[in-house]
């Protein structure tokens, strides 16, 4: 027993024995460990510090070097896709500048299939907010906070920032132009119109086509007038199916009816206000609308012409109080065929009124010369021979009105001389008309009305202007020089001279004429 408990105790002792070897094997590696860890500590701490160290050194660098930069726009920073890096405010400035000038100097180009249209930049008012854009790139990263300045301006350089100019445009102006160019589509709709012809109103219908859809157009060209695209793209229209609006007879009606209006005059002012004639409708309303219920394109409406009481013609001589000039001419009144067509041909400028710079038309008031309006054969020059022909004479009375005209002081419009010397004025004084081919015409370049009265009478022919003589008149000579003389021709210088108190303020060459000799 004793043998055996002796036993326990030494295996207990070999236990104890092996357990302490255990626990301080243990503290050993425990005492390693803590080394090991306190190393790693303090060179993770170093790392640390040095990385911070850095840190701090690159972020000093990184702000020392934007504040040297302050005067320049940062690294990064583009404007409408171009580089404005590094530059000064104004550099920036001058180059954005000029660049959107070239850029504005391009049309805006318009297609739908084969159809293209431009329309220019200025049309549209197309500007850009270049200044502003220039001072926001300007001051980007210079807010004064370090911290957020440098993380913009760190992300400028590693991204980079594009700033886009505010676009500028007048969007009505835009509208309008799309609106009007629907009319030039190669499918465009065709509204109903109407247009006069003599007597007639021509109504015609319209036909379904496209317009353009200016929402859409608009919503595929202002992109690309943000970022400039216009200047090498083309923008695409786009289009609506669309049908003419109804013919409205009644608002057709009121834009065609006129009515006649009077003459009349004032004397405070002084003032000829001419007659008007009106125009309306040849047949009802209702009688309209059923001819374009039953035509199928184009239908005729008839007018008739409404014809005031009073013509400007009828004004009384009480407003033409001053005689501006007189001229006269003799004729042979034996001569009945000539001296018929004379009077015919007067008869027509009797009572004319011309208001100021009204243009007197010596063919289209005498008309042509037929024997239907009672013009006789008589003496004309033809291919340089003196023959009978029809009308022959009404050369005097416009010769005759020609030199009332200069006398009045107005002015000469178109003028033509023989081809040789009349017998009843000088050289350089007369005025021949051929219908369809010349004509005589003058101008009434006064402030007031004038009225041209005329009589042919007892071998003598007679023109009067009448008016309101102005706050300066002045005292009309008019005269005529030939200037050369040949056995063929003859050449003549004509001149009207201008006096006032005496005082020559004005001389007018009117015309330089060529007659050939008999």
């Amino acid at each position: 027993m004793i043998i055996e408990e002796e036993k326990k105790v030494e295996i207990i002792d070999d236990l104890t024995k092996e357990s302490n070897n255990k626990n301080n094997q243990f503290k050993q590696v425990q005492e390693e460990n803590s080394k090991s860890h306190k190393h790693l500590f303090w060179v993770l701490g170093i790392f640390f510090t040095v990385f911070l160290v850095i840190l701090i050194l690159l972020f000093s660098v990184f702000t020392f070097y934007n504040y040297k930069n302050n005067t320049k726009i940062s690294t990064g920073i583009y404007i409408n896709n171009i580089n404005v890096s590094k530059l000064s405010k104004q550099e920036a400035q001058d180059k954005i500048e000029e660049y959107y000038q070239n850029q504005l100097s391009n049309d805006i180009t318009l297609v739908y299939g084969d159809y293209t249209s431009y329309i220019k930049t200025s049309e549209i008012g197309l500007s850009y907010d270049t200044q502003s854009a220039i001072d926001y790139a300007y001051k980007y990263g210079k807010t004064n906070n370090i911290f957020s300045d440098n993380y913009a301006l760190f992300n400028a350089i590693i991204s980079g920032v594009n700033i886009t100019p505010t676009l500028n445009y007048d969007k009505n102006a835009l509208q309008n132009i799309l609106t009007s160019l629907s009319a030039e589509l190669p499918d465009a709709v065709v509204e109903s119109g109407y247009y006069i012809e003599g007597q007639k109103l021509i109504i015609t219908k319209g036909k379904d086509g496209n317009i353009i859809d200016i929402e859409k157009t608009l919503s595929e060209l202002e992109p690309k007038l943000i970022n400039l695209g216009y200047v090498n793209e083309v923008i695409e229209i786009k289009t609506q199916k669309s049908s003419p609006k109804e013919i409205d007879l009644n608002a057709v009606y009121s834009e065609v009816h006129k009515d006649a209006k009077n003459a009349y005059y004032t004397k405070d002012p002084w003032m000829v206000y001419p007659s008007e004639n009106g125009i309306d409708f040849g047949i009802s309303l209702d009688d309209a609308k059923q001819i374009i219920q039953t035509s199928e394109n184009e239908c005729e409406i008839p007018l008739k012409v409404l014809y005031p009481d009073i013509t400007t013609n009828m004004i009384g001589q009480e407003a033409f109080p001053d005689l501006l000039a007189s001229f006269s001419t003799k004729y042979a009144s034996s001569n009945t065929n000539r001296t018929t067509n004379l009077r015919l041909a007067a008869n027509k400028i009797d009572g004319c009124v011309l208001v100021p710079g009204e243009t007197f038309s010596y063919n289209s008031i005498v008309g042509k010369r037929t024997i239907a309006a009672g013009y006789k054969e008589a003496a004309v020059y033809e291919n340089g021979a003196v023959v009978q022909g029809l009308g022959g004479g009404i050369c005097q009375i416009s010769t005759t009105l020609y030199n009332a005209a200069l006398l009045a002081n107005l002015e000469m419009v178109e003028l033509y001389n023989h081809q040789f010397v009349p017998s009843y004025v000088t050289a350089g004084r007369d005025a021949t008309v051929v219908y369809g081919v010349k004509d005589f015409k003058f101008k009434n370049s006064r402030k007031h009305a004038i009225k041209i009265t005329c009589s042919v009478s007892k071998g003598v022919a007679t023109f009067q202007i009448w008016g309101v003589k102005e706050e300066t008149e002045y005292d009309v000579n008019v005269y005529a020089t030939v200037t050369s003389r040949t056995s063929s021709y003859i050449k003549s210088s004509t001149y009207r001279t201008l006096k006032l108190n005496g005082e020559v303020v004005k001389n007018e060459n009117i015309i330089n004429s060529t007659y050939k000799v008999h």
